[in-house]
């Protein structure tokens, strides 16, 4: 059985893994991803990635809007992975407690990211936190 966190780290490498791969469907990473034991059969890594995908339209602007004198490109891919799913989490699943979503943001951050990612990510979501709820 998985922790939270560690569905929130798979649901993470799916998202991530997306970025490079934009012509691929989520579905498909998602099962090549289960064929290759790289996540779990869970249906919160797989609601958590499929929403953020399906909903990004949505995020995307929400980052932008926040990231004050950064451009989308500019941020790493491990950063805006991130972002994706937290800005997801605090959007659409209502029984996540907001500090949850940023905390185990930055917890992300501090294992993929550099350091500067972790206290980017740290603002930006703070700052989503204080205007979107």
């Amino acid at each position: 059985m998985l922790t939270r966190r560690e569905e929130r780290e798979q649901a993470f490498f799916l998202i991530f893994e997306k970025a490079f791969n934009t012509e691929t469907e989520i579905q498909e990473l998602y099962d090549l991803a289960l064929e290759t034991e790289i996540v779990s059969d869970s249906e919160f890594v797989k609601a958590l990635a499929f929403k953020t995908w399906a909903n990004i339209e949505n995020i995307d602007p929400v980052i932008e809007k926040h990231c004050i004198g950064w451009k989308m490109n500019r941020i790493s891919k491990v950063a805006l992975a991130v972002l994706r799913l937290a800005i997801c989490e605090m959007l659409y699943f209502d029984d996540i407690p907001v500090g949850v979503s940023i905390n185990e943001a930055v917890e992300l951050c501090k294992k993929y990211a550099s350091g500067d990612d972790q206290s980017f990510v740290n603002g930006v979501l703070g700052s989503v936190s204080k205007e979107e709820k």
